[in-house]
Formats: C-alpha cells, structure tokens, sequence
C-alpha cells in the first residue's frame, strides 16, 4: 500500500489560493455596511471574480503583513544568537545538576522551566537538544525515555499552547486581530499555572509509577556557570523585564519589540566574545532558520487578499454567523476552538494558522459575540495542544528520533492526555464568554 504524503505547508496554502479564487466566481458577493444608526448589516454586492490575481495576491500579501515578517526574522536572528553562546544551555545543565540530588524535584522544576520557556519566547525547535540531555538524565534516574519528552517536549508544547508573551503565538495572532500586544496577560498567566500545575502532578503521578528500582546517579555533571554566561543569562531576564513592562506600560508594539530582542542579541553576542561578523553570521543563521515560517505568514495573507478583492470574505463570515445562528456565543467560540485543533494536523506552523484563520475568525467573532481575546486564546489552545500527536509536525517527529522512541509508542502513550487538554482548554474558554476576565 503506498503511503500517503502531507503536502507540503507551502503547497497546502498555493491550494487554498486557487480554492479562494475559484470561490470568487460562484460565491455570491457581499459586504457589511455601517448605517446610519450605527448597525452593522448586510448586503448583497456583485462578486469580482479573481483569475491571475492570484499571483500579484501574493506581493499584496507580504505587503499586508510586512511588519510582522520583520518581527518574526529579527525575533528568529536573536534567539539563535543568544542559544549560539552556549549560556542557555549551560544554564540549563546547572539548573539541573545542583538540584538533581531529588529526582521528582528535578523532574517537576524541568517541567516549570520549558513550560515557562514555551509560554514567554515560544520554545519548540529549541527543545529538541535538550530531549538529547534530559532523556539520558531520566535513564540514569531509574525512568524510562518517555519521562524525557514528558518534561522537555510536553512541558513546553503546555507552555507554548497557553503562552502569555510568546511573541510568535500571541504576538502574532494579536496583532492581526487589532489587539493590544499581550494584552488580556492576566488570565492567560492563570491558565499557564493551572495546566503547568497539572502537568507537574502528572510527572510526579508517572514517576511513583514508573521508576524502576535501580540506584540512580542523582544529578548530572555540568561545569559551573562562568561570569560571561551569568551575565548572558541575567541579560535574557533583564530582556524578559522589560518586555513585560514595556507592553502593559509603555504600550510598546511591534517596533518598539522588535528592537529590544534585536539589542539582546547584540549585546549577548558581545558578552559571549563573539566578532562583529560572527555576531551577523549567527543572527542571519537565525533570520534563515525562520525565515520559512515569516514567508508562510507572507504567502497564506495572499489567501484573505484574494478573498477580500473578490468581494466574498464578508459572505463567507455571513454564512458562518447564519449556520450558527442561536447556538450562542460559547458554541460559537468552541467550534473556532475545534477548528483551529482540527487544520492543526495539516499546517503545523502557528504563524501559518495566524494568518490563514485570524483575519477571518477576528470579525466573526465580532457578530458572534465572542471576544477577539477568547478567539486568539482558543487559537492557541486549539494550536498547541494536538501538536503533540500531529505526524506533520517536524519538531515531533526530530525530538522522537533525539529520544529514540517510535512514533506508534508515542502515540499509544499520549493519546489519553490530549483529550484531556483539549476538554481542559474548552472549560478555560468558558470564563471568558460568561465572567469577562481583565483585557477580555
């Protein structure tokens, strides 16, 4: 039987262009209209079917998003200048040999620091190292390699699906809706320490289980923190700081974000002793590792452009709000939640779903009386959590191959606890329609 090949992210988004254009010509055109009163309605308007515009659809797409590909790169050049040090992960393996004494201590403080890792940058292709670190630690403690990906790959997948400053999730995706940066902070940093919190009793529940009755070298060896990485790291939290401040403060948005990671690069590249041309270098390493997924962000715009100059979005939304027309808002939120979970399994890439599903679901959860806030939170929830079974997703299928585990074993091992968060996720999303938290 011959195996059945995803296409590629790029080819899924060249397919929905054509689809969109097609629909230009059979879908009836229309728009909403202010009127006089303030209403909003709608009205028929004559459709403007769309041929080679596919193409000119794309520069217009990159046009569109132009500031967020910037974001995206430079964010990208930063982080791969500041793991270039070495002081991340030297950070990393001293953390863990000065508590490594207590296994379940270790294991539960991992877990704390990759989710946290995953929720404030937006770790993913970054653990796959340290699933190369933490799986051969989880051995020597008496756990099996499952225990590994438990506390580096799931850890951060938590972290990342409920981030409340992860620039390339909640960045993104607010900025397309019209949002405040990392604004609503509050009760996505109260989903962050739930599922975080039920994720540690998870690992301690799975560690009574499975720890084999062996004498385990407690600890793992790492040299000291020297002075140079000491203050590299101390120059990430500062980093972190300011962000935070910056953002519900300083009301600081993509420019003034961009030029702060921008500096910590440098200035970590500085510390580190680097060159000015191995400092370029590492950052254009950076900006080229990402830059896939900045040109989706570019390519999958040029879906919503053809649409929007067809005349036939404003139909496409009206057509949703009729089909859910009295199901209420909570209904209507939880099937854009079963959405976003749902094309996860297509395109992996939470940049690709921003620009596929935000413009799109930001108005209509406007008629639907959802705030754009619980949208974005279900879009990251609906994004993260199926990450972890998704054979498309490239990180996945690299951090299985670093802890040497078949995809099957994987799958019969986690498949009980994505439900579990899918319907967790779904009863966060409840407070946000009936109690209204602060910035929703």
């Amino acid at each position: 039987m011959k195996k059945i090949r995803v296409p590629n992210t790029y080819v899924l988004i060249a397919l929905l262009i054509l689809l969109s254009a097609a629909a230009t010509w059979f879908v009836p055109g229309g728009e909403y209209v202010t009127g006089a009163d303030g209403t909003v309605r709608f009205e028929s308007r004559p459709a403007a079917p769309q041929t080679l515009q596919v193409f000119s659809a794309i520069y217009h797409g990159f046009v569109k998003q132009a500031g967020i590909i910037i974001f995206i790169l430079v964010v990208g050049g930063a982080f791969w200048l500041l793991n270039a040090t070495g002081a991340v992960t030297a950070g990393i393996r001293r953390f863990i040999a000065r508590v490594g004494r207590h296994d379940k201590a270790v294991l539960v403080a991992v877990t704390v620091l990759f989710s946290l890792a995953g929720a404030v940058f937006g770790m993913s292709e970054e653990t796959i190292p340290f699933v190369g670190i933490m799986v051969p630690l989880a051995v020597s403690l008496g756990y099996d390699p499952l225990m590994g990906m438990l506390v580096v790959y799931v850890a951060s997948n938590v972290g990342f699906s409920s981030a409340f400053l992860n620039p390339f999730t909640v960045g993104i995706a607010q900025g397309m809706a019209d949002l405040p940066l990392f604004s609503g902070l509050g009760y996505r940093l109260f989903c962050w320490a739930l599922l975080t919190l039920l994720l540690c009793v998870f690992v301690v529940l799975y560690a009574r289980r499975s720890r084999r009755d062996v004498t385990a070298e407690a600890g793992a060896e790492a040299a000291p923190l020297s002075r140079r990485q000491a203050v590299i790291l101390g120059v990430l939290a500062v980093t972190v700081g300011l962000l935070i401040v910056g953002v519900t403060c300083w009301k600081w948005y993509l420019p003034e974000i961009t030029g702060l990671f921008l500096v910590m690069g440098i200035v970590c590249g500085i510390l580190a002793g680097f060159s000015a041309n191995r400092i370029a270098d590492e950052f254009l390493s950076g900006a080229r590792d990402i830059l896939s997924a900045a040109l989706v962000v570019g390519f999958a715009s040029g879906i919503i452009v053809i649409l929007q100059d067809g005349k036939v979005v404003d139909s496409i939304l009206h057509a949703m709000q009729e089909g859910l027309e009295g199901t209420g808002p909570l209904a209507s939120l939880g099937a854009m939640y079963g959405i976003q979970a749902l094309i996860n399994f297509l395109i992996p890439s939470a940049t690709a779903k921003a620009a596929i599903t935000i413009p799109i679901m930001a108005p209509f959860s406007d008629m639907v009386g959802v705030s754009r806030q619980a949208m974005v939170l279900a879009y990251q929830f609906g994004d993260g959590f199926t990450n972890m079974v998704t054979p498309t997703s490239g990180v996945l299928m690299a951090a299985l191959a670093m802890a040497r585990i078949p995809y099957t074993r994987w799958v019969r091992w986690i498949w009980k606890m994505v439900p579990v968060l899918l319907v967790l996720g779904f009863l966060l999303l409840i407070p946000t329609v009936f109690l209204s938290p602060a910035g929703f």
